[in-house]
């Protein structure tokens, strides 16, 4: 299948932050859920603490300059979306809204999009349902099931925040997956015919008497040593018969 994109938006104004740290794990974690499918993904890094100016002048002026056009062409382009907001006043914060208001109309239609923040205490973490969840409802994404809320404290400790990233992580991979169904399937339904068609070609062959040479004799060809193995067994040594004519007669 074609390898999917995913970009992943982080809005965390500090450095190192927590909020691109959560954006990362989410991101390995997909990886590896994917990697599972057979699916390889692309994954596209997009901090809108760098792009906080660019968003400024897009309200002034209308339109978008600099990096921030390339950040909502990938954002328009992507099959699907990790977006990761710091908590203010119990909900996302105002650069995060700003950039999701510069979006267009219907650019994430129909895309899986796995929704995360982080926040100080636990306390906030009612916001993904109450503020993050109706934001991407609104703009026609498909919100994978589960969000993932690290507070200050989850950091450090894989007992908690490991296992609820993998478990979301493995929901919005099943989501992306099924979102590109006929795509997915019609790649791996042509590895797996591919397989079995080496495999039956192979069977084939030994019953022709690849086993031993001769099919790759009459082709009027040498066949590798590689060549001489039975399925399931180790690789054999085959001495042509004039040389074991010639071991077992005495004097030769």
């Amino acid at each position: 299948m074609s390898t999917p994109s995913i970009v992943v938006v982080t809005a965390g104004l500090g450095e190192p932050s927590t909020t691109a740290l959560l954006g990362e794990n989410l991101s390995e974690a997909t990886t590896q859920a994917l990697a599972a499918a057979g699916v390889e993904a692309s994954f596209t890094q997009i901090s809108l603490r760098s792009l906080a100016t660019d968003i400024t002048n897009h309200y002034l002026t209308g339109f978008p300059m600099g990096k921030l056009a390339t950040a909502l062409d990938q954002v328009r382009e992507a099959n699907a979306l990790i977006v990761v907001t710091p908590v203010f006043k119990a909900s996302y914060s105002g650069l995060f809204k700003s950039f999701w208001d510069l979006v267009e109309d219907g650019s994430l239609a129909g895309k899986p999009v796995l929704i995360a923040a982080t926040g100080g205490t636990a306390r906030h973490s009612l916001m993904l349902e109450t503020a993050m969840r109706p934001l991407f409802s609104y703009l026609k994404a498909t919100v994978a099931p589960s969000g993932v809320f690290a507070a200050t404290d989850d950091f450090g400790s894989d007992r908690n925040l490991a296992p609820r990233v993998a478990k979301a992580a493995t929901e919005f991979a099943q989501l992306v997956l099924w979102t590109l169904g006929p795509a997915a399937t019609a790649g791996q339904a042509a590895q797996q015919a591919g397989e079995s068609e080496a495999k039956q070609q192979a069977v084939q062959d030994a019953n022709a008497g690849s086993f031993f040479g001769i099919l790759e004799k009459e082709r009027g060809g040498q066949a590798p040593a590689a060549a001489y193995k039975a399925p399931g067994l180790e690789d054999l040594t085959v001495i042509p018969f004039e040389e074991l004519l010639k071991r077992n007669t005495p004097g030769a």
